[in-house]
């Protein structure tokens, strides 16, 4: 399960209300990269993929493949908008390490 905080819920139906393109849900995905060696990343997605992991938070749809699912099951996300930083923000219990900014993470 993933789950989304009530700020982050608004915030991303707000950007998909702001899409020119329809939009099939919202897709997570973990990849090599940042400076604890995996990073996420996060793109409104037009279509859903045949294996892809979907779920339903709140009115959102997720759409997590089946390689990134288990690193980031139940990860909580968090839609962050102070004077210093604007963004999601994701507590992952799966994480052994993660970077300061929180956009980064080792398993």
């Amino acid at each position: 399960m993933i789950n989304l905080t009530p700020a982050a819920v608004k915030a991303v139906d707000r950007f998909i209300r702001g899409s020119e393109t329809p939009v099939a849900g919202l897709r997570l995905v973990v990849s090599g990269g940042g400076c604890s060696g995996l990073q996420y990343s996060m793109k409104l997605e037009a279509d859903k993929a045949e294996d892809d992991w979907e779920f339903e938070v709140d009115g959102v749809r997720l759409l997590v493949d089946p390689m990134s699912f288990p690193m980031i099951d139940n990860v909580t996300i968090d839609f962050i908008d102070t004077l210093t930083h604007t963004g999601f923000k994701f507590e992952n219990p799966n994480a052994s390490a993660s970077c300061a900014c929180g956009q980064s993470f080792s398993v």
